[in-house]
């Protein structure tokens, strides 16, 4: 089984409804057409707005799709549509989703502070590889508002000199911020589509415990010695470190209810 995080961003809001359109109208459904049978679910969430201040943590305004997997679709070979069928794209899907010019996927990635935000795919395991903070929480224990990041070390940065940083030193300063709920963290696996290595998530109550915990009154952090930026969390924004804010129920859940989709009043 394996579990997928596809974090998406569009260029301009005002191609937001174009895009859901698409999704709810042609793309979930040739989604489910070819994969249906390795799919055990196939769900979407709405990123909410961000916090005020969270400009700088790189956040992605669009949505995040989780897929969970019985077998790879690439070892399956099943990303590669037969005769019968084939997907629909909108006009400039690329341009409004910062892919490179005429891919409607890439496995690459070529993020940038000032230049085009394109998804971040990336396969984990189902449950996460370290659990730092929080287990049991349940629905009684008040509301949550979902950080999930997603990041890459910089170039010269091994992925075992990165994660001693951030698995011992890192995570153990994060749990001290106040209002922080939950905090778990899966290593990214094959099959690798892109150059991000760990996907974590962050709980906070609402976008003011956020603000406190990130913004107000931050625990003190120690940076790695490689660190080419400068605060916390000492990764690029939009280059190594991206991010995006959820809340707990999916706005969508295609297996289970691809509800019609209605242009009439």
């Amino acid at each position: 089984m394996l579990r997928s995080y596809l974090i998406l961003n569009i260029r301009s809001m005002n191609d937001l409804p174009l895009l859901e359109r698409w999704l709810l109208k042609d793309h979930a459904a040739d989604t489910l057409s070819q994969l249906d049978p390795i799919l055990d679910r196939y769900v979407s969430y709405r990123a909410v707005p961000h916090p005020p201040g969270a400009e700088a943590y790189a956040p992605y305004n669009w949505r995040m799709t989780e897929h969970w997997w019985r077998h790879s679709p690439f070892a399956a070979g099943l990303l590669h549509h037969g005769e019968s069928i084939s997907e629909r794209w909108p006009k400039d899907y690329t341009e409004i989703l910062g892919l490179p010019k005429g891919e409607a996927r890439s496995a690459g990635w070529g993020g940038s502070a000032d230049g085009g935000h394109p998804p971040v795919f990336a396969f984990v395991s189902p449950r996460p590889n370290q659990d730092f903070k929080g287990a049991g929480l349940t629905l009684d224990d008040g509301t949550n508002l979902r950080w999930v990041t997603a990041h890459r070390y910089p170039s010269g940065v091994s992925l075992q000199e990165g994660d001693d940083w951030y698995l011992n030193v890192h995570a153990k300063e994060v749990v001290k911020q106040r209002g922080l709920k939950r905090f778990f963290s899966f290593n990214v696996i094959e099959p690798k589509v892109g150059p991000f290595v760990r996907v974590s998530e962050l709980w906070y109550e609402n976008a003011n415990a956020w603000r406190h915990a990130i913004l107000e009154a931050p625990p003190p952090y120690t940076a790695p010695p490689w660190a080419t930026f400068k605060r916390y969390p000492y990764l690029e924004p939009w280059v190594d470190f991206v991010s995006q804010f959820l809340l707990e129920a999916p706005t969508d859940d295609f297996k289970r209810y691809l509800r019609p989709y209605l242009t009439t009043a």
